[in-house]
């Protein structure tokens, strides 16, 4: 099973994804990190070395969904071009995909989450939350869950997983 967490930045879809992941014994992937070698070794800044990214941990997701091992991946997925790769993938290795998206109402509790957040990157700025507040999310044509991340990153993380579990009796 593929499990995609997606959401704005700073959500929190790391943090959750490193606790469903542990929880579930998935393989976890990230696409910044991967964009963040990208960077590092030259490529420019911008659209295609994010697409690249996609393609990358796609690619990656693919390999362990086709030798059997449960992955979350944790990325924005703003656009539709973005989610195909993870619907390419689960075709491909013949597995399902269960979409989360991470969502957060508390505006300035969002915003407080971008100021000052250093995740260690050295390619990659951090986003302002002026940058944040002004994007936007394609509508979803998958089916998903929406989950607040009000409450504690453990909370959400048990939410997630409970959507997982029905997800998997559905499918």
């Amino acid at each position: 099973m593929l499990v995609v967490i997606s959401g704005l930045p700073g959500v929190g879809k790391t943090t959750v994804a490193d606790i469903v992941g542990a929880r579930l014994g998935a393989v976890r992937l990230s696409i910044d990190p991967v964009e963040e070698a990208l960077l590092a070794t030259g490529f420019p800044r911008g659209w295609k070395t994010g697409v690249a990214a996609y393609e990358a941990v796609g690619v990656i997701a693919e390999l362990n969904l086709r030798a059997g091992r449960t992955v979350v991946v944790d990325a924005v997925n703003d656009s539709e071009p973005a989610r195909e790769t993870w619907r390419r993938a689960a075709v491909s290795a013949g597995s399902t995909l269960c979409w989360v998206v991470l969502t957060m109402s508390d505006t300035a509790g969002h915003a407080s989450r971008l100021d000052g957040r250093h995740r260690g990157f050295s390619h990659i700025p951090e986003p302002t939350w002026t940058e944040v507040a002004g994007r936007t999310m394609e509508p979803w044509r998958d089916r998903h869950r929406a989950i607040d991340v009000s409450g504690s990153s453990e909370d959400v993380a048990a939410e997630v997983e409970r959507y997982v579990v029905e997800f998997r009796s559905d499918a």
